[in-house]
């Protein structure tokens, strides 16, 4: 059993999107970015990843584990306005030939992942960048605390 005592106790996520995201998020820290998994930009949307790079661009991954997976996302494409590049990140297995041109691709499994193909890049307006930092800074330091402070950011015990 592992706790949370131990920092190096490896739980793997439960879900294959979340191993795969898992893996992605290694990959965007070795190269310097800020990531954070899970990320709501804005009502109705949620991002599997979004990284702020060392240059200040956002990057928006979404992760996808299968066939059936990709089929079903009818949202990726509201993602696009709120990153400067966007791509996909499949295991190995995935057919790749689904996948939409034009993006960027990540090969990931739960360990790791690399960066197969450079998405373009599509600059986001100044305000929209500056709404997007804040509220990455806002979401990132709230699940610190969470972490960190038994009775949360609330001051309740949850």
């Amino acid at each position: 059993m592992t706790s949370l005592a131990d920092p190096t106790a490896d739980v793997l996520p439960a879900l294959p999107g979340q191993r795969l995201a898992r893996g992605v998020t290694r990959m965007l820290a070795g190269l310097g970015h800020a990531a954070l998994p899970e990320f709501v930009p804005a009502g109705g949307l949620r991002v599997d990843v979004i990284s702020v790079t060392p240059k200040g661009e956002i990057w928006v991954v979404e992760c996808k584990s299968c066939r059936a997976d990709f089929i079903s996302d009818r949202k990726w494409q509201g993602y696009l306005e709120f990153c400067d590049r966007f791509f996909w990140a499949v295991d190995a297995d995935f057919p790749e030939d689904l996948l939409p041109e034009g993006s960027g691709l990540i090969r990931a499994d739960s360990w790791g992942a690399e960066l197969v193909r450079m998405a373009p890049e599509s600059r986001l307006a100044g305000a929209r960048r500056s709404r997007l930092l804040r509220d990455i800074a806002r979401v990132s330091t709230a699940r610190l605390l969470a972490l960190t402070d038994p009775m949360g950011i609330s001051g309740a015990a949850s």
